[in-house]
């Protein structure tokens, strides 16, 4: 087994350390992020500015911006 040694000091001064396993802590990722579920027109909608979104991109008519001052 590795050994993991961290600094008491480093510890103390962010207020402690946990240590969990890999699928425990993607699990508790998936649990901290809410889960919306769109029905009726609001889907649709939603649906619909999405399809049109993945068109214009395969299209090759976005561009990439660094921030939304870039838009004007």
């Amino acid at each position: 087994m590795a050994k993991i040694t961290i600094q008491k000091e480093r510890v103390e001064k962010q207020g402690g350390v946990v240590i969990l396993p890999l699928k425990t802590y993607q699990k508790l990722l998936e649990r901290a992020v809410p889960t919306y579920y769109l029905t009726g027109k609001e889907a649709e909608r939603v649906d619909k500015l999405v399809e049109e979104g993945l068109r214009e991109y395969r299209a090759g008519k976005t561009r990439k911006i660094r921030s939304l001052a870039d838009l004007d």
